[in-house]
């Protein structure tokens, strides 16, 4: 005998696919026309996958995926800042956000992100970095060897980062 499913959840089945596609649209509509979309790689103590994600015209999603001798992924919130009387393609940036490693033992860490980088007139953003972070797991042990240099491509154009007069 067929069992049936109570109406609210049938309706559930049906609704849920609809939403996740309308916001996914309207989340890539947003990233298009806000900002570029980066990827590229980060060399230095760790190698990794970098890629940055509009979230607005200055803050954006900074992500990586670390291939050492432990493979981690992180994600960090960067706010983008230039200088006044300095080049229009230099700018600077603090971020935050969590680590996790997956090693012998999963590490979670709460990590800085600090860099400057320079995007130039064709589609490649160069830039160096430094990571600090907060082993949560750990006992807090502080730790400031994660130093980077970035170089990644940009995808599209999206709205320039400027600096303000």
């Amino acid at each position: 005998m067929k069992s049936q499913e109570p109406k609210h959840y049938s309706m559930k089945k049906r609704l849920l696919p609809l939403l996740v596609g309308l916001m996914l649209m309207s989340l890539s509509q947003v990233s298009y026309s806000q900002a570029n979309w980066e990827a590229g790689l980060r060399f230095g103590d760790n190698f990794s996958l970098d890629a940055t994600i509009p979230l607005a015209a200055a803050p954006r999603l900074h992500a990586a995926v670390y291939f050492t001798d432990d493979f981690g992924i992180a994600g960090y919130f960067d706010w983008m800042f230039a200088l006044n009387s300095g080049p229009t393609g230099l700018k600077f940036y603090p971020g935050v956000g969590p680590e996790f490693i997956f090693a012998n033992d999963f590490q979670f860490n709460i990590a800085g992100d600090f860099g400057a980088e320079y995007s130039f007139d064709f589609p490649l953003t160069i830039g160096f970095d430094w990571r600090p972070h907060f082993a949560v797991a750990d006992s807090f042990k502080f730790r400031t060897s994660n130093w980077g240099f970035i170089a990644r491509f940009r995808f599209g154009e999206g709205v320039s980062f400027k600096r303000t007069n």
